[in-house]
């Protein structure tokens, strides 16, 4: 099952296990059924410390990883490789009693959950957002024995699948009913739970030189170049990594030949956490006030003050806005490409947009799909060239240029598209089971309305040093009126703010 790169990687990891654990096996007569047995054997002889039982677990073919004598509730239903690898490496190690790698906070706010959950997650080995969602729902397994957790392979329960009508990963389930589409930190997941901070929880906290409101690459920048001038700094971010988080590849980050969206967003992280910097993290951002200091009012109705702000907001995908999105999203409704891709193998899908991620996303999915319509709203597509010539050589692919979305059709799950032919005024409608949404981003900046200058589209003005139209509120990345939306120019805007933002402080 595993090649000799993977196997000699394991091998090492096998090392640092801490005390005996238990794989107990349930398999069938299929063909996943045998690789998962031949996968669970071929583990095990890896390492002394770990034995097999066959048994009969809820699903067939799964296996659970147990401490000797006691099930933790960690179940794979599936294979997980891939970019599940790493969510079985750290359950081995995590169920031999190697402590999770998450704060003593989160620890202690997990273990102290009272009632019984019983949480499964459907993915895809192809979906990048789906380990960080498995991985954080199997250490609350480990650390609460009143918690479980079951990875499900969509693409080996297909049937399952199907009949729980999943139809974007990762899809968390919690007690049988759905309860979270999308990618999941352990934080919002104890958020969600009713175990996040409160308005009382932020009461104590001195006002900052410098506030960060943000924590993609423009603020985790701003916010270390602003520490290391040894001012007071904080960051308030809804999510740390922001919309890097969802993004499967990145081959432009100059001096990193390749990395992954998850990976960059836990080194953002980390680099913060090595500055005396005060982060708070799943909070939004509400209201900018300009008082004898700037107060940021949060969502949980805590108010934040600070000598100077720095805004670095980002952006997020841009909606069609027609009728059927919202009510089918993750039910036929998707954004990724990616990690949705897998659920839709032989089926008819859409695409909408003709840029370079809607291009990409159609040869993406040509390969796995039925049949690809790319609809583009305009004349032409704006995809690069030689994206444009691969999208033209492939056989299941049609394009409808001069394409008006004008609503996405079905009841439970999408069943079709319509569309108006803008040339001749003509109405459409084009029968799919998934309609992929790729039409760019929108700046998250709704909440300054009336604040900031803002531009036609709502991007914040700034000049060359980050400042906006209120002196002492400085802004950074994708929400700003920058000429281009890239990580690395990201990064650099939010240098300039922070170090903007010291600038102010020392002249006024």
């Amino acid at each position: 099952m595993l090649d000799k790169d993977i196997k000699a990687q394991l091998s090492q990891y096998l090392e640092l296990l801490e005390n005996d654990i238990v794989l107990k096996v349930s398999a069938g007569s299929d063909e996943v059924s045998k690789d998962i047995s031949d996968l669970v054997h071929e583990i095990a002889s890896m390492s002394e410390k770990i034995s097999v039982e066959e048994t009969e677990l809820e699903r067939t073919p799964s296996f659970s990883v147990n401490r000797v004598g006691e099930d933790t509730g960690v179940v794979f239903a599936g294979i997980p490789l891939g970019h599940e690898f790493t969510s079985l490496v750290l359950a081995l190690l995590q169920v031999s009693g190697r402590p999770p790698k998450v704060d003593q906070s989160i620890i202690d706010q997990i273990k102290n959950i009272s009632g019984e959950y019983h949480f499964e997650t459907f993915v895809s080995l192809s979906c990048h957002n789906c380990p960080d969602v498995v991985q954080a729902l199997n250490i609350m397994s480990v650390l609460n024995p009143n918690i479980t957790h079951t990875m499900i392979d969509g693409a080996s329960n297909k049937e399952e699948a199907e009949r729980r009508n999943v139809r974007a990963v990762p899809a968390v389930f919690l007690d049988g009913e759905f309860w979270n589409g999308g990618r999941i930190t352990i934080q919002e997941i104890l958020a969600k739970l009713g175990e996040g901070p409160s308005a009382e929880d932020f009461a104590d906290k001195d006002p900052y030189d410098v506030l960060v409101v943000g924590g993609g690459p423009a603020g985790a920048s701003a916010a270390i170049y602003a520490a290391r001038k040894g001012i007071r700094t904080g960051i308030v971010a809804e999510r740390f990594g922001g919309q890097v988080l969802d993004t499967l590849s990145i081959e432009n980050f100059i001096s990193v030949k390749a990395t992954e969206g998850p990976k960059l967003a836990q080194a953002l992280e980390e680099h913060v956490k090595d500055y005396d910097i005060d982060i708070m993290d799943l909070q939004r951002a509400k209201r900018l006030e300009k008082k004898d200091l700037f107060e940021i009012e949060l969502e949980n109705g805590a108010v934040l003050q600070s000598k100077s702000v720095i805004i670095s907001t980002g952006a997020r995908w841009r909606n069609i806005n027609v009728p059927g999105e919202q009510e089918l999203k993750n039910k036929g409704v998707a954004y990724c490409p990616h990690c949705d891709g897998p659920l839709y193998e032989g089926k008819d899908v859409s695409v909408i947009g003709g840029g370079n991620s809607g291009v990409e996303a159609a040869i993406d999915l040509a390969g796995i799909a039925k049949h690809v319509t790319l609809l583009e709203f305009s004349a032409e597509l704006k995809a690069d060239q030689v994206l444009q010539d691969r999208l033209h050589s492939l056989p299941n692919v049609t394009v409808l240029t001069n394409a008006a979305t004008k609503e996405i059709t079905g009841t439970d799950n999408v069943n079709g598209l319509t569309y108006t032919d803008r040339e001749s005024g003509e109405e459409h409608h084009v029968e799919l089971d998934g309609v992929f949404v790729q039409i760019g981003l929108v700046p998250n900046t709704e909440w300054l309305e009336g604040t900031l200058e803002r531009d036609q589209v709502g991007n914040i003005v700034v000049d060359k040093r980050g400042t906006t139209s209120i002196p002492g509120v400085f802004a950074a990345g994708d929400c700003t009126d920058s000429a281009y939306n890239q990580i690395i120019i990201s990064m650099g805007s939010g240098a300039t703010a922070g170090l903007g933002a010291f600038d102010h402080l020392i002249r006024n």
